[in-house]
């Protein structure tokens, strides 16, 4: 006898943070592996864009819209996902944004922004989805995290904040959900390429920029694309039942020498 049943055949998917970057590489990802998608996220028209653009291409996918730091968007959105796709067997907790400051200059209620979104936000979806995955004794919840969180970066100190949170959260799920079948993991990206930080002000850029090089957080130009951590995600959730992925780190590689 197996130690595990496998994987059905038919694993509907949650991915937070759909319209953009990382959040919408994942979920095209998904469903070219043939996984149908729930995409969540405040700008809804991205969303069914996205939607539209994976059935076309033969995927399923349903997009509804969902703000994480509201907890009845949260539950609206499990309600309308359950009804259009059944259970939810993955679940991957993208959402949020980067805003910058350096701490003891922040209002408290924008440090306190960040930490709702990033990491209350990823609690509310453990609560609503990752229950109903432990009762059929399987699932996977992925959270994607940031290399702020070993080397912690100037002017982003309630992102890193919140995303020290979130391993803390997800580690300590580890823990608690061993032996039930429902495995939980982290992603942590370096530096990509996505949306995150272009709406600062060119004076807040340069400041923040020149802060990483004096604390030699720019070691070289290159960005992973918002592929990279799809393709790492992808990995986590394929892994046979009875093996898994708890943290997977993914980092830029430099540019070849002779291309400098």
């Amino acid at each position: 006898m197996p130690r595990f049943d496998p994987h059905p055949e038919r694993r509907p998917a949650v991915v937070t943070g759909a319209s953009s970057g990382i959040g919408a590489a994942t979920a095209t990802a998904l469903a070219m592996a043939g996984h149908p998608v729930a995409l969540g996220a405040r700008r809804l028209e991205k969303c069914e864009e996205l939607a539209a653009t994976i059935r076309a291409g033969g995927g399923e996918a349903f997009a509804h819209p969902l703000d994480v730091g509201d907890s009845d968007s949260v539950k609206a959105f499990a309600a309308a996902i359950a009804d259009a796709l059944g259970p939810i067997e993955i679940v991957v907790s993208g959402a949020g944004d980067l805003s910058a400051g350096r701490l003891h200059e922040l209002d408290s209620a924008e440090f306190l922004a960040q930490v709702q979104i990033h990491l209350v936000g990823a609690h509310r979806l453990v609560s609503h989805f990752v229950p109903p995955m432990v009762a059929r004794r399987r699932g996977d919840i992925v959270f994607i995290s940031s290399d702020t969180v070993p080397a912690p970066r100037s002017w982003t100190g309630a992102y890193v904040a919140a995303k020290n949170g979130v391993e803390g959260m997800a580690r300590t799920m580890q823990m608690e959900l061993e032996g039930t079948g429902v495995r939980a993991s982290i992603v942590r990206p370096g530096p990509t390429a996505t949306g995150m930080g272009m709406t600062w002000d060119a004076e807040t850029t340069g400041a923040v920029l020149e802060d990483w090089v004096k604390w030699g957080h720019a070691r070289h130009p290159y960005f992973l694309r918002p592929s990279d951590v799809a393709a790492a995600v992808a990995a986590i959730v394929a892994a046979p039942r009875g093996a898994h992925l708890r943290l997977v780190e993914v980092q830029p590689e430099a540019p070849l020498e002779d291309s400098q």
